[in-house]
């Protein structure tokens, strides 16, 4: 695996650019495409926000000044563009951002890239009751195992806001799940 210092490197230099912006997709597509698809919960929508998320890597690496890591970078942007994609989505059809979610919630249903059960429905309904910034670092948390100091460098918000809104989160969940579960 390539050091991220010298794929940094490579990425800022005109000569070896594309072959490691390649080695950059490689890498990253998969835990970025799950990043998005828990967000936006739908295959293509995700598709999109990923190619877009990549675009903007690729056009913008230069002002990367690395302070932070790479993938902490990468993560952002992708939270950004899934959030503005959202954001779009409900102003175009007029709606709120709650009611976007709910419509992403029936559809994934019938989505057949979901192999989830009646289970995982509910879970995912469970998560999508969270306000926004609860749901990203629930989703973080619990599906991607990221470290709270990681999650502090993406979302730009301090370590004890990140646990106290995850226990928060938690609890929400929970609770849902106990009220709605006919199982």
């Amino acid at each position: 695996m390539i050091d991220e210092k010298e794929l940094v490197i490579a990425l800022k230099s005109q000569n070896e650019c594309e072959r490691a912006f390649r080695i950059l997709v490689n890498l990253y597509k998969e835990r970025l495409y799950w990043h998005i698809r828990k967000i936006v919960l739908n295959h293509e929508d995700t598709d999109d926000i990923l190619q877009n998320t990549f675009i903007k890597i690729y056009k913008n690496i230069h002002k990367f000044e690395e302070k932070s890591k790479l993938y902490t970078w990468m993560y952002r942007i992708a939270t950004n563009e899934s959030i503005t994609f959202l954001n779009k989505k409900a102003k175009k059809k007029n709606i709120t951002i709650e009611e976007v979610k709910n419509q992403l919630i029936e559809n994934l249903e019938s989505d057949i890239y979901f192999e989830g059960n009646q289970i995982q429905i509910l879970f995912q309904k469970a998560i999508n009751t969270l306000p926004q910034k609860q749901q990203l670092v629930f989703n973080m948390k619990y599906f991607e195992d990221h470290t709270y100091e990681n999650l502090s460098e993406i979302l730009e918000t301090s370590v004890g806001g990140l646990k106290s809104s995850y226990h928060i989160a938690v609890k929400k969940i929970t609770t849902y799940i106990k009220l709605n579960e006919t199982i």
